[in-house]
Order: structure tokens, then C-alpha cells, then sequence
């Protein structure tokens, strides 16, 4: 798969789970075993819907970007940030925070860990 290609579905991915958290998060965090008990708990998953909206902006602005050094270096900075996701979602799901439907999360983390790396090795 070429950047453009990768960068696009990943930046989607992000943004689908940047205005969803932001907009339904009562219908969301259910699913993961995670009950929203207050406005702050409401307003928390808003303000991580500023980290993964930008994920996704990097992803969808930069998505023109040829196979270079600046490539490799964004490549290898979404593999760090879905690597992350990959432990500390397994850790939620682990201590037993996320049930259910939150143990897709830590899969989902690793599909996109063993993508954008495949895409890294590329360049």
C-alpha cells in the first residue's frame, strides 16, 4: 500500500473515533465496560478526542507526503503512539477496567502497530 493510501485509512480510523467519543460518548464507553458517571467523566472523553482528531489530522494532511526521511519519521511516530495503545488498552482490559467490547481495543491498537510498521519498513 502506498502513504496515501495507509495515511487516508488511518486518519479516517481517527477521525471516526475522534467525533464519536466527542459526540455519543454514553453510547460509546458502554460497549467497553466504562460507565461515564459524571460531566466529567463526559467532558475527559471530549478532551481525548482532541489527541486523536489530531492524530488524524497529521494522518489526513500529511498523506501527500513522498518516502523519505520526514515519511519514515511520521511512519515511525504513529507506530509509537499505536504502540502505546496497544499497552496501555491491555492494561485497561488486563485490571479489568474495559470488558466486553474493550478487548477489541488492544486488537485494534496491534492491527494498526503491525500495519504502520509493514508501511515504515517500506521506506
Amino acid at each position: 500500500m502506498n502513504n496515501k493510501t495507509f495515511l487516508t485509512v488511518h486518519g479516517v480510523i481517527y477521525s471516526v473515533f475522534a467525533l464519536a467519543l466527542f459526540f455519543i460518548p454514553h453510547l460509546m464507553w458502554p460497549m467497553y465496560g466504562v460507565e461515564l458517571n459524571d460531566q466529567y467523566a463526559v467532558f475527559l472523553s471530549q478532551h481525548t478526542s482532541i489527541f486523536l482528531g489530531g492524530i488524524a489530522a497529521i494522518s489526513l494532511l500529511l498523506r501527500d507526503i513522498d518516502s523519505n526521511l520526514i515519511a519514515k519519521k511520521l511512519l515511525l511516530a504513529l507506530l509509537i503512539t499505536n504502540s502505546l495503545g496497544v499497552v496501555i488498552t491491555l492494561y485497561a482490559g488486563v485490571i479489568g477496567i474495559f470488558v466486553g467490547f474493550g478487548w477489541s481495543d488492544p486488537a485494534f491498537f496491534t492491527l494498526l502497530s503491525v500495519l504502520t510498521y509493514l508501511q515504515f519498513r517500506k521506506i
